[in-house]
């Protein structure tokens, strides 16, 4: 019982999973929320509809393992090392990657206050050369 989604999700159902987070709709909603069932609700939806049954929690708790993952092993990458990896993490660092930095240059965003990895992310980078 220590997988606490039922049975595991198979390749097909990660990439369908990720193939519908990676929609700038979806995307623009988790973006700016917390409380989010509605969200994966219309997620767990858009799987049946690939044939793929999943609830709503499911689809979270896969989500947010996969962006923890993703997190801890760009992390990991970001400090020089390359041992670790993970199965779907360049598609994950299109939507991921792509997203923190599209979001760090966006100058319509009335908060000044960025997150502080959005800028050192970049600079840590240029640095590694």
């Amino acid at each position: 019982v220590a997988n606490e989604g039922g049975k595991h999700w198979t390749v097909n159902e990660v990439r369908a999973l990720i193939h519908i987070w990676s929609d700038k709709n979806i995307l623009q909603q988790l973006e700016g929320t917390v409380r989010n069932k509605r969200i994966f609700e219309q997620v767990a939806a858009r799987l049946q509809k690939f044939g793929i049954d999943r609830d709503w929690k499911q689809c979270r708790t896969k989500y947010k393992n996969l962006k923890h993952e993703y997190k801890s092993i760009k992390s990991a990458q970001d400090s020089g090392s390359t041992s670790k990896s993970m199965k779907f993490f360049n598609e994950l660092d299109a939507i991921l990657g792509h997203c923190t930095m599209e979001q760090a240059s966006k100058s319509d965003n009335d908060e000044s206050e960025r997150p502080s990895e959005w800028t050192e992310a970049k600079s840590e980078k240029d640095s590694l050369g």
